[in-house]
């Protein structure tokens, strides 16, 4: 049995947060034990829903549990978003790599999905309600789009100080190479 690594969320601007995640190839034990540390992950820092890049991983992974039973775990790898549908829903929306900041956001109540299962099985199906939004939210991840993005201008200038305080915190826990590489490569 593979190890179960043990996870921390990566905050608001770290890179990883705005690559497009790989498809996944293999259904194993390595996957199984990802899902698991993701499940941990979000269950210690009070989430219900978690994308792999929010841990550190550019892989198409999506964990949720709008509950605390987890019998209503779900798993979404390699999903597609096939359909947003219904009302147009605004809901108050916090994301673990924006801790703290919570913003008005309009979203379709509900989306029909295909993804693959722990297994490898192929599924499709619709959600609706509080399910469909944490999975839109997640799904944003893969893609590499961010609360941040998804916020209006005016809940930007709202959330403008936080913001800046997480590229700062960013920014100090950086090794000062890591930063002159970065120029380097913007130059």
């Amino acid at each position: 049995m593979a190890q179960i690594p043990e996870f921390e969320v990566v905050l608001y601007p770290d890179p990883v947060l705005r690559k497009v995640s790989d498809p996944i190839v293999h259904f194993d034990e390595d996957l199984r034990s990802v899902v698991a540390a993701m499940f941990a992950r979000m269950r210690k820092s009070k989430g219900v829903g978690l994308a792999a890049p929010q841990v550190g991983l550019r892989q198409r992974i999506l964990v949720l549990n709008p509950s605390e039973d987890p019998n209503n775990d779900l798993v979404l790898v390699n999903p597609t978003i096939l359909a947003r549908t219904g009302e147009r829903v605004v809901f108050d929306e916090g994301c673990l790599s924006f801790p703290g900041i919570y913003a008005e956001i309009t979203r379709p109540d509900r989306c029909t999905v295909r993804a693959y299962d722990l297994s490898g099985e192929l599924t499709e199906r619709e959600y609706d309600g509080f399910r469909s939004r944490i999975i839109q939210h997640e799904h944003d991840h893969l893609e590499g789009v961010l609360l941040v993005d998804r916020m209006t201008p005016a809940e930007k200038l709202k959330h403008k100080p936080a913001l800046e305080e997480l590229v700062a915190r960013y920014k100090r826990a950086r090794p000062p190479e890591a930063a002159e590489r970065e120029a380097v490569r913007r130059e």
